[in-house]
C-alpha cells in the first residue's frame, strides 16, 4: 500500500476515534446542579452588614470541575451594592458537593436616606442576578448556569436599653454620688458590636452630667449586658434633682447616642425610677 494511502487511513482512524470518544464523553457526562441554599447575615452592625448568598454546586461526574467565570449582581431595596466573587473559588472533586459563597457588603446609608428609619423595619428585600460558568475540563467546555434569586434578610435593630433602680452611695448637703445600673439587650439573633453609649442625663428635669458606657464590645445574639455608671451630682447646679433624690423617686431622662460600626444613632430613654440608699 502506498505511503500516502496509509497516512490517510491513520488520520481517518484517529479522527474517528476522537469523534467517538467525544460522543461517548458527552453521553456519559452528567450536568452539574446549581441550587440556591440560603442568604445569611455576617459581621452586622447598625451601619452595615455582609450578606452571604450561598449556592450549592453538585458534581455527579467521575472527574473534577472548576469555576471558570462569574457574572454576579446584588441588589438591596432595588439598589445595586458592591458584591464579591467566591473567595476560595470553586474546585469540585469527582462526585463532590461544594458551597459557593457570594459576599456583598451592604452599607445602609447607601440604601436609604435615613438609616434610623431603615433600622425600624423587620427585613430588607434583596435580588440576585447573574450567571455562573463551570469548566468541565473536557471537550464539552464551559457550562453556564443562571443565578436568579429574590428574598429578604433580617435588618439589625437597636438594642433595648433600660435603667434599673439607681443606688445613692453618698449624699450630703452639696451633692450625691449615684450609681446607675444599665441593662443593654440585643434584640437581634446575631451578635451586634456596641462601641458605646453616651449622653446628657437629667434627673427631675435638671441636667446632672454626662453618662458614658465606653466600648461595650460585642453583644451576643439575644444576649444582654449590665453596666453600672457612677455619677457625681452637684445639688447647687441641680436643685430639683436634690429634692427628688431625697424623696426617693424621680423622673430620669437620658438623651444618648449609641454607636455601632460607623453609625451613631439617637437613643432617648425616660423612666420613673426609685432611688435606693
Amino acid at each position: 500500500m502506498p505511503t500516502m494511502k496509509r497516512s490517510t487511513l491513520v488520520l481517518l482512524a484517529l479522527s474517528l476515534a476522537t469523534l467517538t470518544g467525544c460522543a461517548t464523553l458527552k453521553n456519559l457526562f452528567k450536568k452539574p446542579r446549581v441550587t440556591f441554599k440560603t442568604a445569611r447575615l455576617q459581621n452586622a452592625s447598625l451601619s452595615d452588614a455582609t450578606v452571604d448568598v450561598i449556592y450549592e454546586v453538585d458534581n455527579p461526574n467521575p472527574f473534577g470541575l472548576s469555576l471558570a467565570k462569574v457574572d454576579y449582581a446584588f441588589f438591596v431595596e432595588g439598589k445595586q451594592v458592591v458584591a464579591g466573587a467566591p473567595k476560595q473559588g470553586l474546585a469540585l472533586k469527582a462526585n463532590g458537593t461544594n458551597d459557593l459563597v457570594f459576599p456583598a457588603n451592604v452599607k445602609f446609608a447607601d440604601i436609604v436616606p435615613v438609616v434610623e428609619t431603615f433600622l425600624t423595619k423587620d427585613a430588607a428585600n434583596y435580588k440576585v442576578q447573574g450567571s455562573l460558568g463551570i469548566d468541565t475540563h473536557t471537550p464539552i467546555g464551559i457550562i453556564t448556569f443562571p443565578l436568579q434569586q429574590e428574598g429578604t434578610f433580617e435588618i439589625p435593630k437597636l438594642p433595648n436599653v433600660q435603667f434599673e433602680a439607681p443606688r445613692i452611695t453618698n449624699i450630703s448637703l452639696s451633692g450625691a454620688t449615684v450609681e446607675f445600673p444599665l441593662n443593654i439587650t440585643n434584640r437581634n439573633s446575631f451578635p451586634l458590636p456596641i462601641a458605646g453609649l453616651a449622653g446628657d442625663l437629667k434627673v427631675a428635669g435638671a441636667s446632672v452630667g454626662t453618662l458614658s458606657t465606653g466600648n461595650l464590645g460585642m453583644l451576643d445574639g439575644k444576649g444582654a449586658k449590665q453596666v453600672t455608671l457612677p455619677l457625681q451630682i452637684n445639688f447647687l447646679k441641680a436643685a430639683s434633682a436634690a429634692s427628688a433624690l431625697r424623696s426617693g423617686n424621680a423622673q430620669v431622662s437620658w438623651n444618648a447616642h449609641l454607636t455601632s460600626g460607623t453609625q451613631s444613632l439617637p437613643l432617648n430613654i425616660g423612666q420613673l425610677l426609685q432611688f435606693k440608699h
